[in-house]
């Protein structure tokens, strides 16, 4: 496989000294980063060897303050965009972005983009909003987005490259998953095909925590705390009826890591199913079957489901939404509905409930751990555009802040390796099969 190139792209030679901009004097000698300063991406270590090589491209960039900038603070003219689906944590990124810029760099000049890519074309006429400490002071303690935020537009390049060129911005912050990044590096891509000095930083958001390179989501944390919840009163309701049996789906179209954590989060989960591992529903193996056993000796069950999981078993829509994802059918309401008719055959009493939390932990606002988290990526994209540093996101790894380019983060989807640590301490927790399949199949 080859190794990744963690080389960032820069606008140019940063030449203005902090010392000429800021009146903080750094007396503990922590405020700047320096750029030759790195994270060894494999840390792995065998028979007292380590396997990765040490040459420049595979050596992650520090994020951080920078002793000079690339950008005189005067002729900063900042843009800010949320996209895609809701996340805990949208406004205290832009809260922070805003107050870095306002304070530690006296850039004043900050315009928000509104409803995502559409507030760059002309045909939806969305003004930008103006962004200053007042407007952002309180807003992390809301969910959502002050800025409003919808999918799709990402491939407009042209018109959104002119938007930024008129309102001669120079700088961009732009707040999404993978879509949005994929969009974000196509405008730096363009801006730099046309000679402009625009930087384009990217702050990950995916509440499934499946972008590549990116150690944790903002936003996550609180999903999986959202979700527990979910999962206490699913546990509740099934523990106290005859043969009750709950049911939670969370997201995770592609990666189960929400249901993961939240199983282990909770240990009151009996199965846990991700879009990483197959299951069958029929057969001495299966999960019918197991959940009938179940409730012959605990009277009660309770399953979690990603959403992604077990689409095989229903017939594909093949339609998708302005970001070009596959719409889902539900598995929450297919496996009530399978298992109810499962136990009717049987002539067993069951007592279910369904609970599907989605939208209820998207909209919410950040708890304090990812608050905590959403502030410092902030910040850390202020430094990196400040800079001058480009087509690149803020990324959490070994638990640095760090440089990642964006083409790297794009560049496939993180999921749950069935192989490794994470899923074998999972099915611990809960105690299901290794593999809910018949035994002639290969795990998937």
């Amino acid at each position: 496989m080859k190794e990744p190139d963690f080389s960032i792209s820069v606008l140019g030679e940063p030449t203005i000294q902090m010392s000429v901009i800021s009146e903080k004097q750094d007396v503990w000698n922590t405020s700047y980063v320096g750029d030759d300063q790195y994270v060894l991406y494999d840390i792995a270590v065998t028979n007292g060897k380590s396997e990765a090589g040490i040459d420049r491209s595979s050596l992650i960039e520090k994020a951080g303050p920078r002793g000079k900038v690339y950008f005189e603070p005067a002729k900063v003219h900042a843009g800010v965009v949320t996209c895609g689906g809701l996340c805990p944590g949208l406004n205290d990124v832009i809260r922070a972005i805003v107050m870095t810029l306002w304070y530690r760099y006296n850039a004043k000049q900050i315009s928000g983009f509104r409803y995502g890519y559409r507030g760059f074309l002309s045909k939806f006429n969305l003004p930008v909003m103006e962004l200053t400490p007042d407007v952002v002071t309180k807003i992390h303690r809301l969910g959502g987005t002050i800025l409003g935020t919808s999918r799709g537009y990402g491939d407009c390049i042209e018109e959104k490259v002119d938007t930024l060129e008129r309102l001669n911005i120079n700088m961009l912050f732009a707040i999404g998953g993978d879509g949005t990044q994929k969009g974000a590096l196509d405008i730096s891509d363009e801006a730099e095909k046309r000679g402009l000095k625009i930087a384009v930083i990217g702050i990950p958001k995916t509440i499934d925590n499946d972008l590549n390179f990116v150690q944790k989501s903002f936003g996550f944390q609180t999903a999986v705390s959202r979700a527990v919840d979910a999962v206490d009163s699913a546990h509740v309701e099934a523990h106290d009826a005859i043969n009750g049996i709950g049911i939670v789906k969370v997201m995770g179209r592609e990666s189960g890591f929400i249901a993961a954590h939240t199983a282990m989060a909770i240990n009151d989960v009996n199965y846990v199913l991700i879009p990483e591992v197959r299951f069958d529903l029929d057969g001495e193996n299966g999960l019918l079957a197991n959940l009938e056993r179940r409730l012959e000796q605990r009277n009660h069950a309770v399953i979690l489901v990603a959403e992604g999981a077990g689409q095989e078993y229903m017939e594909d829509s093949r339609t998708s939404d302005a970001s070009g994802n596959i719409q889902f059918n539900d598995i929450g309401v297919y496996l009530k509905e399978r298992i109810r008719e499962y136990f009717k055959k049987k002539e067993i009493e069951i007592n279910m409930k369904h609970i599907d939390p989605s939208y209820m932990i998207r909209s919410a606002p950040a708890n304090p751990n990812d608050s905590t988290y959403c502030a410092r990526l902030g910040a850390h994209a202020v430094h990196a555009d400040m800079a001058g540093k480009t087509g690149m996101i803020i990324s959490l790894i070994h638990s640095q802040f760090v440089h990642v380019p964006i083409r790297l983060a794009i560049s496939s989807r993180k999921r749950i390796d069935p192989h490794k640590e994470l899923w074998r301490d999972v099915t611990e927790a809960t105690g299901q099969p290794l593999l809910l399949q018949e035994r002639r199949k290969k795990p998937c």
